[in-house]
């Protein structure tokens, strides 16, 4: 339970970070802390005690298997959800370069009262 708990407050870190903070850095590492946690929340659901890996599928037979193993769907939404957000992660930092190169500054305040 206690790691739901920490799941759900670093969830909180990265919504503190994406909406109180100005600085555009600042929001980027806050939108990738938002995103560990929404993986690190998926991978939890997928976690049995005491359950065996889905790659080791030996001497058993699949009825027994099935109770005992991890699910695995869960592991592979989130292999594809790391390589999504590494695109995105990307995409922002450079969007980010843009207006730095533009504006000179990372503020988002100050970004937004100056035109041209």
């Amino acid at each position: 339970m206690t790691i739901y708990l920490m799941c759900f407050f670093l969830f909180l870190m990265g919504l503190y970070c994406l909406i109180a903070k100005k600085h555009l850095i600042k929001k980027i590492i806050g939108l990738v802390i938002l995103e560990y946690a929404i993986n690190l929340f998926l991978i939890l659901i997928g976690y049995r005690e005491g359950g065996i890996p889905p790659i080791l599928f030996k001497d058993m037979d699949q009825l027994a298997f099935s109770q005992q193993s991890v699910d695995p769907l869960p592991q592979a939404l989130v292999l594809t959800s790391i390589v999504i957000g590494l695109g995105v992660l990307i995409m922002m930092v450079s969007i980010a370069l843009r207006l730095y190169e533009k504006y000179k500054t990372f503020d988002t305040s100050e970004i937004s009262r100056l035109k041209g």
